[in-house]
């Protein structure tokens, strides 16, 4: 039986973490590193471990110690443009917590990681205290974000449905909300964890 812990990222977690992270935009976005969509996956200790209101998650294999998933979280409310202004409106920075980064490796998915780790960040966006909302936004191209995503919040946008629209859509999810908290509050097995491919764009 496999196990996984969650911990917050060090700076010792910054070179696997970006691994993961542009393995994902490579192979399963499709789109490759864009400067201006994922110039934090370059600076992850900028971007992540040292503003105090953000945060870095690792999940480890407690087999061998590697870093398999990773998921992020910062005060940056989604810009205008490229998004629809009542967007930006409605979730501005400094009141939003907006997720980021929610990607697990393709060996390590299906155990219910991104489930804990969205879980862990809820959780940190409530200790918080001055987030009002929480944001995402992500491709539903990708196999199993859409209905992921819709599990833990709703839909507050989708572009698809819109003249000219991307293929994104935004969700809202509810702070510290309690879906798909294991038991155990820190480690993941194997046969319990029912999970998904999670990448969340931008």
């Amino acid at each position: 039986m496999r196990n996984y812990s969650i911990r917050t990222a060090t700076a010792d977690d910054a070179g696997p973490a970006r691994a993961i992270m542009l393995d994902t935009v490579y192979h399963d976005f499709g789109t490759g590193y864009v400067p201006r969509w994922h110039g934090d996956i370059v600076d992850l200790e900028g971007a992540y471990l040292l503003p105090a209101r953000h945060t870095l998650l690792v999940a480890v294999d407690d087999t061998d110690g590697s870093v398999v998933a990773t998921a992020a979280l910062d005060s940056r409310g989604p810009a205008h443009p490229p998004n629809p202004r009542w967007i930006a409106d409605r979730f501005p920075s400094g009141e939003t917590a907006q997720l980021r980064r929610v990607y697990v490796r393709a060996t390590h998915r299906r155990h219910g990681i991104a489930r804990r780790l969205v879980a862990e960040l809820l959780d940190f966006a409530a200790a918080d205290g001055g987030y009002r909302s929480v944001y995402l936004h992500t491709d539903p191209a990708v196999p199993g974000a859409e209905g992921f995503w819709q599990s833990l919040g709703k839909a507050v946008l989708d572009e698809r449905a819109e003249p000219g629209g991307s293929r994104v859509v935004h969700f809202e999810v509810a702070m510290g909300a309690e879906s798909g908290r294991p038991q155990d509050s820190r480690r993941l097995a194997d046969r319990d964890r029912p999970g998904l491919q999670v990448p969340v764009h931008g």
